[in-house]
């Protein structure tokens, strides 16, 4: 569990910028960080494991039918924002028709604690999944583990190789490097990013860099200390960029694949309004745009992605471009926000509203990188309840399906993606499962 982040109806007011008052503290940051060389800088790529789209342009307009893993909190512990204890048992696998989405059972990964974020490396030959654990992990305290799976491909099951610990409470967050040499993870409690080898079957080696990050936000509550949320490569995998919750910042390296360590970046960390706890990051195709979606603020800040000019001149830095909210005008209760993903086509991203129970959708501006909405769709039946709780979301790699689980409804909704609107419809298929929290499309059928 995830002791610092709160119920949704136990929301901290120590320093809670409303959203009409953040824009402006935005805009006053990005304009400092012009100022200030080495206040911003990150990146990020395509989830691992979706770099096999199967037939995209299926002319009946299907996705290809794929597997499909999903990670849980599991029993007997209330998850972070849950309303009772999870039954969840460990990592549940399906194999998902790519007409509705509909998910049937193949197999369920037991004797592994809260898997609550699962990653395929990019051959989609291996599964990595982070224990989120804040105290002792087998033995080691103060660490969450990292466990790896082969990936049967005729058949999508998974079996165990090893584990290690990631030198770090709370693992939230791990990806795997576009050479599939190392995992990378992101200590919630652990205020550090870790570095862990891959050998060539997949099993893990014990971590070769663990990278300890500093500094504080506003909220007393929240942001005593940092929180690393995230750790992602760029689209070109040149860059590493690590969201940071408790210090609203994105911090940014390049990997030294010989030695598996983080070296920082020129400019080593990109700056977001003070208070919005960046939570987790998606990047335009392009490469010029970089969406960071606000947990505590129920924001959106897009940035433009690029290189700098002149004598400070850079490999990668954020320009501040614009911060939409994720909740609608009309909306009086309490939400945050979890997830972010941008669709295959650059068109279009979505983000989850926990509380709100709902997906918003945003058109990008292919030129400017501007976001403007598209509307808001729940995920459970109705806005507002909280019962819903999308915690984790993703889009299949045609494109043409978003899976949407709900952790306290205990459902994955899928929806269809008009490609020309960005709009979501609901398949009219959900699936019983309990407690998903982060969902990974594996292998076509």
């Amino acid at each position: 569990m995830r002791p610092t982040e709160q119920q949704p109806t136990e929301r901290s007011s120590t320093f809670r910028p409303s959203r009409r008052a953040l824009f402006p503290l935005v805009g006053a940051a990005a304009a400092l960080a012009a100022l200030a060389p080495g206040a911003l800088a990150s990146a990020e790529s395509p989830p691992s494991g979706q770099n096999d789209t199967g037939d995209q342009h299926a002319a009946d307009g299907r996705a290809p039918d794929r597997y499909v893993y999903v990670g849980t909190y599991t029993a007997p512990n209330i998850p972070p924002g849950g309303k009772v204890p999870s039954t969840a048992k460990g990592i549940y696998v399906f194999r998902m028709n790519g007409a509705t989405g509909a998910l049937t059972s193949v197999q369920v990964v037991e004797n592994i604690e809260n898997p609550s974020w699962v990653t395929l490396d990019p051959q989609l030959r291996n599964l990595y999944a982070s224990s989120e654990v804040d105290t002792t992990w087998k033995g080691v305290p103060h660490s969450g583990g990292l466990t790896a799976y082969a990936v049967d491909a005729s058949t999508g099951k998974l079996s165990l190789i090893n584990d290690q610990a990631t030198q770090g409470a709370i693992p939230a967050h791990v990806t795997v490097d576009p050479t599939g040499k190392y995992a990378l993870v992101a200590n919630y409690i652990g205020a550090n990013f870790a570095v862990l080898p891959i050998r060539p079957n997949g099993g893990l080696q014990p971590a070769s860099d663990i990278v300890p990050v500093t500094g504080s936000g506003p909220n007393l509550d929240r942001q005593t200390t940092p929180h690393p949320h995230q750790i992602l490569f760029n689209p070109t995998g040149k860059f590493v960029h690590g969201p940071d919750l408790g210090t609203d910042k994105v911090w940014a390296w390049t990997l030294d694949l010989g030695a598996g360590k983080l070296v920082p970046n020129a400019l080593p960390y990109a700056q977001v309004a003070s208070g919005s706890g960046p939570r987790h990051m998606a990047f335009h195709p392009s490469n010029n745009f970089v969406y960071v979606i606000d947990e505590m603020a129920s924001s959106i800040t897009a940035f433009r992605y690029g290189p700098l000019a002149g004598p400070n001149a850079a490999p990668a830095s954020f320009i501040w471009i614009q911060t939409v909210s994720t909740l609608p005008e009309s909306f009086s209760g309490t939400s945050s926000t979890a997830e972010i993903v941008v669709h295959p086509s650059g068109k279009f991203v979505y983000g989850s509203n926990r509380g709100h129970d709902s997906i918003v959708g945003f058109t990008i501006d292919q030129t400017t990188g501007k976001l403007s909405v598209i509307g808001w769709t729940p995920t459970f039946g109705s806005f507002g309840t909280g019962n819903g709780f999308p915690r984790g979301f993703n889009i299949d790699p045609s494109g043409r399906l978003l899976l949407a689980g709900n952790q306290n409804g205990n459902t994955i909704v899928p929806f269809r993606i008009d490609q020309s609107t960005g709009e979501l419809t609901p398949t009219g298929h959900e699936t019983s499962t309990p407690t998903p929290v982060s969902i990974a499309f594996g292998r076509p059928v």
